[in-house]
């Protein structure tokens, strides 16, 4: 515990320095596996210190991996020889070791998460692909990562517009509407350029349920080993976008559009300015590539592009298109906690997959009333659908107001008592906030309530709904952990349509 002049408690390792910790320099990778293709790109990420907060200053992309088409073994399984082959090659053409990561993310997308063995498979890349490599899997995250990787959250901000990011990749088109640097809302659709593949014959490859669908509302017959006509494909390309456009116009949805649906449609709002187009089929758009892949990608993209001309929207150019999601992943998932946090065992550390609650933030406006805040944690944790006695849970809280020991010991004694049977159960306390208390709260669990479990209390975290949380552990002379707030939706069936919600 170290006191500066303005008389803050800092709760840091015994090894900080107060020198290296102005700033943290971190090695991230993102690894996406697709519907179509996996690729993996790493970032060198620069952390300034501002008070007790860490900002990021500079994101840097160190290397870019070849990009190869995700790899099947049979209908509904991945190929995890084949990955695990190209993913030694692109560290060592990196010239990055495996224990040099200091944090990433993996994660699935479209409609590689369906596969048979897609969870097993995140598990088995994210444990070898660095020291605190996160998975998520959810079209939700995904329009998210790929709206900041591409460059459309950043230029919702410079330019002062609405901008809407198209992402179309090989089993889905995800949608980000982005304003003033952040995403305000998104939804996803069955909609994809490889939901059929076929070779330079002719001759049907992959045929995905949605690809079927498609075939069958146009009254073609498809099926895998037959030929399809050019002319079926530039038919499967029109109906694909007549689905689409009533989407992106977030206008009345038909039924057959609905049940295509894999989150909820966007409200209805005012036209964007800008259209940002990133996933595969973004190459085509902006004619950074020519070449057909046997796959319905260029067809889409000129349809979907003339559509958008047609409505009025500018297409905005931005830096990057195919490897929108994996910059993302790699350069925005993270977030460093501040240094005014509490561990009361560093051995503990990491955290993986916790899932998370919020707590109203009506009941820190004023008065703190314990019994209101434990009711409000019984309530959620009955609701969250998980067997509470088996599994630790993170409370995010937004504070507000001061930290005087009235209120504090208020919060406290309420988190405990909405905690009481996990704390029973042995499982750790977490808790994850916004302002620089964490330290505070961790203390007084420990010093004042005499709490002999463990205690996790971080802050620094921006305060939004979440679904899981990692923490890693600490970061070498700063005091401060690299946190990863995500979604894990893995869908039990191979089914089309909505599998979470906004």
């Amino acid at each position: 515990m170290d006191n500066d002049v303005g008389g803050r408690l800092f709760f840091t390792n015994a090894r900080r320095s107060i020198v290296d910790e102005d700033e943290i320099q971190i090695i991230s990778v993102g690894i996406d596996i697709g519907s179509s293709t996996t690729h993996l790109a790493f970032s060198r990420i620069t952390l300034e210190r501002v008070d007790s907060h860490y900002i990021v200053s500079n994101r840097e992309i160190l290397f870019e991996s070849a990009i190869l088409f995700t790899p099947y073994r049979g209908v509904n399984e991945i190929d995890t020889d084949a990955l695990e082959a190209f993913f030694d090659v692109q560290y060592q053409l990196a010239g990055i070791a495996f224990d040099s990561i200091d944090t990433g993310a993996l994660i699935l997308t479209g409609t590689a998460v369906r596969r048979d063995n897609a969870r097993a498979i995140a598990e088995i890349f994210a444990k070898a692909a660095g020291k605190f490599v996160s998975i998520s899997a959810g079209d939700g995250m995904e329009a998210i990562l790929a709206a900041h990787g591409s460059g459309a959250v950043a230029l919702s901000h410079k330019a002062d517009h609405d901008v809407l990011n198209i992402d179309i990749g090989g089993g889905t088109t995800k949608l980000a509407r982005c304003y003033k640097g952040e995403v305000r809302e998104f939804t996803a659709i069955d909609i994809g350029a490889r939901l059929i593949a076929f070779d330079e014959t002719g001759i049907v490859t992959r045929l995905e349920p949605a690809g079927a669908k498609f075939a069958q509302d146009c009254g073609l017959d498809v099926a895998v080993g037959q030929h399809v006509q050019p002319e079926a494909l530039d038919m499967l390309a029109d109906k694909m976008t007549d689905y689409l456009m009533p989407v992106v116009k977030a206008g009345p949805l038909d039924d057959e559009i609905k049940n295509l649906l894999r989150l909820d449609a966007l409200s209805a709002s005012a036209k964007p300015s800008l259209v940002a187009f990133s996933g595969g089929v973004s190459e085509y758009v902006y004619g950074r590539a020519t070449v057909a892949h046997g796959d319905l990608g260029a067809r889409l993209a000129n349809r979907i592009a003339a559509k958008i001309a047609e409505w009025g929207p500018l297409v905005a150019p931005v830096p990057q298109g195919i490897r929108a999601t994996v910059i993302g992943a790699s350069q925005y998932t993270v977030q460093v906690s501040g240094s005014t946090i509490f561990v009361s065992d560093l051995e503990f550390l990491p955290l993986r997959n916790v899932p998370t609650i919020m707590l109203a933030p009506e009941l820190l406006v004023a008065d703190i009333d314990a019994g209101a805040i434990a009711a409000d944690i019984k309530r959620a944790i009955a609701t969250s659908g998980i067997m509470e006695d088996q599994q630790a849970f993170a409370l995010g809280y937004a504070w507000q107001g001061s930290a005087m020991y009235g209120r504090l010991d208020a919060f406290c004694r309420g988190v405990a008592e909405g905690f009481s049977n996990q704390i029973e159960q042995g499982q750790p306390l977490i808790l994850v906030g916004d302002c620089d208390i964490g330290g505070l709260i961790g203390l007084h669990f420990a010093e004042e309530m005499q709490m002999r479990g463990r205690v996790v209390s971080i802050d620094g975290i921006a305060s939004k709904k979440f679904d899981f949380i990692d923490i890693g552990k600490m970061l070498e002379g700063s005091g401060s952990v690299p946190v990863v707030i995500k979604s894990l939706i893995f869908p039990s069936s191979h089914a089309l349509g909505q599998v979470e919600k906004n």
